[in-house]
């Protein structure tokens, strides 16, 4: 344990904190991450990205992003005290689900991304850095932290790139050479002084796959997401009606969009999860539109409890499969059309207006 702040030996703390940095990573790993690291709160580089980015509008209705502002980008700001950040990931690609290619390739099967196939992930990782900050307390004494799982203004994957952990790519996610893109990423901020990670260096080369398999050309450029042309955000965060000219490129993507990881090079090196709280739920890796279109709110709640899903709520959830349905009806064959249109017109006097609208869009196709 460190010397007292009134008589401390410089040379022991610093080794005493290189071996718990140490033994951090191998605890990690015994609790089911795949990785961490350490890292110092220099973000200036990703504040003014941030920053710009904010002042181009490019986070759409995500209100919360400006209201924070540099609070996201300032470790210390948001909790005073903070000298480290110990980043984690947690793979959660699936094994022995169906293959995403040949759900995205049948208009009659809707389209979940695979990080929402299973239990919540912020549940998940909670738990573990919780248990791991307990376990460095029971070797350096009580100490100032708090852990964050996508709950608060934290750069997560800025705080990643410095921790080793990876590099952000040209579609703005994190990348790691050994085991591709498909992780959550959650973090550990702490008043413990220990040695920061050398930062992920950047692969991507002159690859654009990302760039050019986006349906809706939403990487605008090299590292840069306009998210009001993201399906995720369209299909996830945004509570309003779905803009007309994506529709038909949403395709049957009814909650999220994985492409850009899709084509990735670097993902042929992903590991499937070994966690079973990210194993398909609910026939989820494949299921279909009308199924899932004659859920009732009840049926809606009971499938996504405990669930990513349950984020964009019961109008969202029909707002999305509406659409898919529409890009479905523009090239079925009978008996599929009718069967579709069936489905659609039993929504036509939804008592949600969005609903109402969304239908009534998908039965023009």
């Amino acid at each position: 344990m460190p010397g007292s702040a009134q008589n401390r030996d410089p040379e022991s703390d610093a080794a005493f904190f290189a071996d718990l940095a140490w033994n951090i990573k191998i605890w990690a790993r015994e609790l089911g991450f795949a990785e961490a690291g350490i890292a110092d709160t220099a973000l200036d580089e990703h504040e003014a990205r941030l920053l710009n980015w904010l002042d181009r509008g490019r986070h759409g209705e995500m209100d919360y992003m400006a209201r924070h502002g540099a609070r996201r980008s300032r470790p210390r700001d948001l909790v005073p005290g903070t000298l480290r950040v110990i980043s984690v990931r947690m793979d959660y690609l699936p094994p022995g689900g169906v293959d995403p290619w040949a759900v995205l390739e049948d208009p009659r099967l809707g389209y979940v991304s695979r990080y929402a196939l299973g239990r919540d992930y912020h549940k998940v990782l909670r738990a573990r850095l919780q248990a791991l900050a307990e376990r460095i307390a029971a070797v350096s004494g009580p100490f100032g932290y708090r852990a964050f799982v996508d709950s608060a203004p934290v750069l997560e994957k800025a705080l990643a790139e410095r921790a080793g952990l990876g590099w952000i790519g040209k579609h703005t996610n994190l990348i790691n050479a050994r085991s591709g893109s498909w992780f959550f990423l959650g973090e550990l901020y702490t008043d413990q002084p220990l040695p920061p990670d050398a930062p992920g260096a950047n692969h991507c080369g002159s690859c654009r796959a990302c760039i050019d398999v986006c349906p809706t050309q939403a990487i605008v450029a090299p590292y840069e997401l306009d998210a009001r042309r993201c399906i995720s955000y369209l299909t996830i965060e945004s509570r309003g009606p779905i803009p007309v000219e994506f529709r038909p490129l949403i395709g049957n993507r009814v909650f999220g969009c994985d492409d850009c990881q899709l084509v990735c090079p670097w993902n042929r090196f992903a590991a499937p999860s070994a966690e079973s709280d990210f194993m398909p739920r609910h026939g989820l890796d494949a299921p279909g539109l009308r199924l899932l279109f004659a859920w009732s709110e009840a049926e809606f709640l009971q499938y996504t409890t405990g669930s990513a899903l349950r984020r964009v709520g019961y109008d969202g959830w029909r707002r999305n499969i509406a659409v898919a349905l529409g890009n479905a009806l523009r090239g079925a064959r009978e008996p599929d059309r009718t069967a579709i249109i069936e489905s659609l017109t039993a929504r036509g006097d939804d008592p949600s207006a969005l609903v109402r609208e969304h239908v009534r869009w998908a039965l023009e196709q």
